[in-house]
């Protein structure tokens, strides 16, 4: 006969093979209720030859079998006894279910006499062994274990320290599963199992099974025993290693007697078999984990590899803007920073080199984007005063009376918002240099007051009364000519004269195409490097349309240029990734050239047609001196002429201009 018992929201499944079974509250009845509505001895089910009964044993509160008060009732299958807050419902009135439950594992009393059924336990170590995800194997531990032995409820308590210790206690270990015999989760499971028995089996690294542990001797004196009303109790521990890393804890609370000493040998086992299972589990995560370090650290290397070669790319790169910077003269001072090989820019460094030692002011005039910053930070940190502040502001981008406060300083209530004081640009560069960008665009108003702090060496914050002495070398620029300002009255001719002592001109990057590729090449290579990405290669034909173009913006175009191919291009830059501008004026470079009819189908005939307009263009943009245009096309001045006399294209040129390369 089977019976579900439900009290206190628990459900348990009773398997009873006996003539007659006790119900009530006292400890001496087959099945024990906690319910304070329940009498000491309430009823009993009995099996007659006709059928089975329940009979009240005139209870207090009386014995309902489906709702019905009742004396003496005939079960069936299905029936449900109500005695006080506790449901018996009476699932089989046949003897104990052969029917497979939980995780396809048999009742415990479906192995009958043989409780130790090797087939079953077979199928239990297969589905065992088969589980190598930890969680889920000690939750199918639990179950197992219930299903084995008929248990109501199942525990199961690992400890939690490293590895290489000796057995842990009770309380060194954490309940990691807890579960109901139909496989439901119990809720808060560490005050619902008796952690003393938990704790002897985990010190003494033995099993304990008992009967009845209401009446167990070994369990007087524990609070636990008594406080969750036990009944049968079987404890094991789980070995690892020789070391007890655990407790599985299988009890049932309603019956006495559900465990038998001759389960212990099946359990152990079992124990034994769970603790393997365990121990692999771990290794298995342990090998999982390992494994997914070391991808980890292979795509960490391969990512610092890619990382380590794209800088080695760009400093040989930058090493080759180097080498061809160095080819030419560049003067007695560290211009590195400064990139051109060009006549001008040839020019431009034997100016520095005269001008870099002396205290002078400097006017450094040039197009927009040509680097006149970089020109300045050059003279002061190749000059005298290296060591002291170098500051720069852009007279355009602030309105009067803000570049008067930022230019001079102000005290604290000087005017609205002034909550503090505010030491100058000029005050601040005492004993340095003071670059003033763009200052053709500066007040009438501004200029006065800039050309009395010049002339005197005193500077007056706003709002105070007291001058500061200051010691200031002057650089200014300006993309305006100010002469013309001068001469229009926008610009004061006194204040002209103060800071035009000492003259610089920028040229254009259209006057110094020779340094566009190295531009390019130190450009792109920076620009790849702070986006994090590969050095694309510019190609010889993108190169050309670059030299070709004549960059309006100058550097500071070609700059934003690199940047965009950056991010347009993968491993080479190709004429379809430049700007539609850059395209459009090398389209209009190359129609330039003579026309060369389109041949089909003979390649010697397409090679010498690309040769020819090859040439044309490279003479074309080097005025026809041969010893640049041959530099260009990368081939010597020899080869050149030979071309040229073999493709009749060099009348006209005059031979003495190549003298001077």
């Amino acid at each position: 006969m089977r019976i579900s018992v439900l009290e206190e929201g628990n459900r348990s499944i009773l398997e009873i093979d006996r003539p007659i079974v006790r119900v009530g509250r006292a400890g001496d009845n087959d099945v024990r209720l906690s319910s304070a509505l329940a009498s000491r001895h309430h009823c009993r089910i009995v099996a007659e030859p006709d059928g089975t009964y329940v009979v009240d044993l005139g209870s207090s509160n009386g014995t309902q079998v489906n709702g019905a008060k009742v004396a003496r009732q005939r079960l069936g299958a299905g029936d449900v006894i109500a005695i006080g807050g506790t449901e018996l419902c009476v699932e089989d009135l046949g003897g104990p279910s052969d029917t497979l439950h939980g995780d396809g594992l048999p009742p415990a009393e479906a192995l009958g006499a043989g409780r130790g059924d090797l087939k079953a336990f077979a199928r239990i170590a297969r589905a065992l062994a088969s589980e190598t995800e930890l969680q889920p194997l000690l939750r199918r531990i639990v179950d197992s274990a219930v299903a084995l032995v008929g248990g109501e409820r199942g525990f199961l308590l690992l400890a939690e320290r490293p590895a290489g210790h000796s057995s842990a206690t009770a309380e060194a270990m954490t309940v990691r599963i807890a579960r109901q015999f139909d496989g439901a989760d119990i809720p808060v499971p560490s005050s619902r199992l008796s952690m003393g028995i938990a704790e002897r089996v985990a010190q003494s690294g033995a099993p304990l099974l008992s009967v009845d542990a209401g009446r167990d001797d070994r369990f007087q004196g524990m609070a636990s025993v008594e406080d969750l009303k036990l009944r049968s109790v079987l404890c094991l521990p789980i070995r690892i290693e020789e070391r007890t890393e655990g407790v599985l804890y299988v009890d049932n609370r309603l019956q006495q007697g559900v465990f038998q000493e001759e389960d212990l040998g099946l359990v152990e086992l079992f124990a034994s078999q769970a603790a393997v299972a365990i121990r692999n589990a771990r290794l298995m995560a342990e090998l999982r984990e390992r494994n997914q370090r070391l991808l980890h650290s292979s795509a960490q290397i391969e990512r610092l590899n890619s990382q380590l070669g794209r800088k080695i790319k760009d400093q040989g790169t930058e090493l080759a803007v180097v080498r061809a910077a160095l080819g030419r003269e560049r003067g007695r001072y560290d211009y590195t920073s400064i990139v051109g090989a060009s006549d001008g820019m040839r020019r431009v460094f034997q100016q520095l080199d005269r001008i870099v030692e002396s205290e002078l002011p400097i006017l450094i005039q040039g197009e927009s984007g040509t680097g006149k910053e970089l020109i300045a930070r050059a003279i002061h940190y190749n000059g005298p005063r290296k060591e002291k502040p170098f500051v720069v502001e852009n007279c355009a981008a602030l309105p009067d009376t803000l570049l008067e406060s930022e230019l001079f300083g102000h005290t604290k209530g000087a005017f609205t918002g002034a909550d503090r004081a505010k030491k100058g640009l000029i005050e601040q560069a005492d004993g340095g240099t003071l670059f003033l960008d763009e200052i053709g665009d500066m007040s009438s108003e501004m200029q006065k007051k800039l050309l009395r702090v010049l002339q005197e060496g005193d500077v007056r914050p706003l709002g105070s009364n007291e001058t500061v002495r200051v010691d200031v070398r002057l650089i200014s620029a300006s993309n305006r000519k100010l002469d013309e300002m001068v001469r229009a009255g926008s610009f004061r001719e006194d204040l002209y004269y103060r800071v035009n002592v000492l003259a610089m001109h920028l040229p254009p990057l259209r006057e110094r195409r020779d340094d566009v590729p190295l531009l390019a090449d130190g450009l792109i290579a920076r620009a790849a490097r702070e986006a994090g990405r590969a050095v694309p290669a510019l190609s010889h034909e993108v190169l050309a349309a670059l030299v070709a173009y004549d960059w309006p913006g100058n550097v500071r175009e070609l700059e934003n240029e690199m940047r965009r191919l950056v991010v347009l291009a993968e491993e080479a830059v190709h004429l379809e990734h430049l700007s539609p501008t850059i395209l459009a004026q090398a389209g209009r470079e190359a129609g330039g050239a003579r026309e060369a009819p389109e041949v089909l189908g003979d390649l010697r005939a397409a090679v010498r047609t690309f040769e020819q307009r090859a040439i044309e263009a490279a003479l074309a943009r080097a005025g026809g001196n041969k010893s640049r245009a041959a530099k260009e096309l990368g081939i010597s001045r020899f080869a050149l002429q030979r071309k040229l006399d073999k493709y009749g294209c060099g009348a006209g040129l005059d031979e003495g201009e190549d003298d001077e390369e």
